[in-house]
């Protein structure tokens, strides 16, 4: 049975949470949004998914979360990237590369 939905490669949600957290501390919707507009549309990442990526970042120092008001005035938690959540990025974006080249050449072997 074919799924529309595209699936992220297990641990690439955590990176991709922590590229997204770069530029502005964000909510979780907002995230959710983001990583959609990033990925042109591609990956739709749930909540049930997101937030306890969000969880498990900030559990390992990552990221770090803080409560204010949302743009709709609702309280919402919004989360930024520590010190260790960038130098954890530029770890994962290495290993992406070094995984992402290997598998492309081993695809294009004949």
């Amino acid at each position: 049975m074919k799924s529309d939905k595209t699936e992220l490669l297990q641990g690439t949600l955590d990176m991709l949470i922590l590229k997204a957290l770069q530029l502005d501390a964000m909510h979780g919707f907002g995230l959710s949004q983001r990583l959609r507009q990033m990925s042109a549309e591609v990956f739709q990442v749930e909540m049930g998914s997101l937030y306890p990526a969000l969880c498990r970042l900030e559990k390992k120092g990552w990221i770090k979360g803080k409560w204010g008001v949302s743009e709709a005035n609702r309280r919402a938690r919004y989360y930024s990237l520590t010190a260790a959540g960038r130098r954890q990025f530029e770890t994962e974006k290495s290993h992406w590369a070094l995984l992402s080249n290997t598998v492309n050449t081993m695809l294009d072997a004949t």
